[in-house]
């Protein structure tokens, strides 16, 4: 099997032989080199991704692998996002305990896979598939994350249009989900723009920030983005989108408001932009997506999935909701201590 970059938005690899699982090895190892992980740590990786590797080929459907570097503060990291719909598990705790095992194996993987992970969280369901989520830093312990994404290209396209990103300035954490008009690297050019423009994009408002989006991708095709910032202190979640990007509130009694985005294209004409507030207490979760996911999914239909990390809800939802034909990404930010 051809050798497969890994940028900075990682590569997703489908696992359904040998072959695939060696590759994924290779370039995980690969990855931890150009990002300086001691050569111990390096070692570990190899194990977490063979042992992700393994459980997909022998217990998956539908098995796919994203590989991306992760950054923390100055540190950087190999994170590894398994995702099939396979049979399942009943209990994912009891799952990663050595010895444990539903097929008749010795049960050890997922067991191995949590010490070596400088962080781990997964969730699974009887007959509804599996997302196991696993980060790999120099040291053993990282915190878990308060939001997550990923953004995978339709069928047939190495790129993806779909983007997302967050940050912290000032006191101020907000979130960007984009969407550059149409599919391949023409989109991904305007996603790309769009997320170099919001991580340089000055202390403001969602609605001025969307605005500073719109003057930066007018050299582009141009895309449908929306920015939040969830402020859990204040109690309020701050919004301002342009085009196809859905949003979701969802609070902890299994309520879920939809958020509101304007007609318009960032990068042409003159769009209305406006911002909105709406509640955001503690233990709300944000939800974003564009239209590669169907906005017909429910928290309620998935049991203990909001107990999860952001990554594995946004990669749970984005494989039951999210569309071959189209480009698909998804983000889930949670509020924070």
């Amino acid at each position: 099997m051809t050798a497969q970059p890994v940028t900075d938005r990682g590569t997703w690899f489908r696992v359904e032989s040998g072959s695939a699982g060696s590759a994924v090895r290779r370039a995980a190892e690969r990855l931890g080199v150009q990002l300086g992980l001691p050569e111990g740590r390096i070692a570990d990786l190899a194990i977490v991704a063979a042992e992700l590797t393994s459980n997909l080929i022998k217990h998956a459907v539908d098995g796919v692998l994203l590989l991306r570097p992760v950054r923390r503060d100055l540190d950087a990291g190999v994170e590894l996002i398994a995702v099939d719909s396979g049979p399942g598990m009943a209990d994912v705790d009891d799952s990663v305990r050595d010895g444990h095992s539903t097929t008749g194996t010795l049960g050890i993987g997922l067991g191995a896979i949590v010490r070596q992970a400088s962080w781990f969280d997964a969730y699974s369901r009887p007959g509804r598939g599996t997302v196991i989520a696993v980060q790999v830093f120099a040291d053993a312990e990282t915190e878990r994350p308060w939001v997550g994404g990923l953004a995978r290209p339709l069928a047939g396209e190495t790129v993806s249009g779909d983007g997302y990103a967050w940050r912290a300035v000032g006191d101020r954490r907000q979130v960007l989900v984009t969407d550059g008009l149409g599919h391949g690297p023409l989109a991904a050019a305007a996603t790309d723009a769009a997320l170099t423009a919001f991580r340089n994009a000055p202390a403001s408002s969602p609605a001025d920030v969307v605005g500073h989006l719109h003057r930066a991708l007018s050299h582009t095709r141009g895309a449908a983005l929306a920015v939040a910032e969830p402020d859990p202190v204040a109690g309020v979640l701050r919004y301002a989108g342009l085009g196809n990007i859905a949003g979701v509130v969802a609070t902890g009694d299994g309520r879920q408001r939809g958020l509101v985005s304007l007609p318009g294209i960032a990068g042409h004409q003159r769009p209305t932009i406006r911002q909105y507030d709406y509640p955001f207490d503690p233990g709300s979760l944000l939800v974003m997506h564009t239209d590669g996911v169907v906005d017909r999914w429910q928290l309620a239909d998935y049991p203990g999935l909001a107990a999860r990390s952001p990554l594995v809800m946004a990669a749970t939802l984005l494989r039951d909701a999210g569309i071959r034909r189209d480009d698909a990404g998804v983000l889930v930010a949670r509020s924070w201590s």
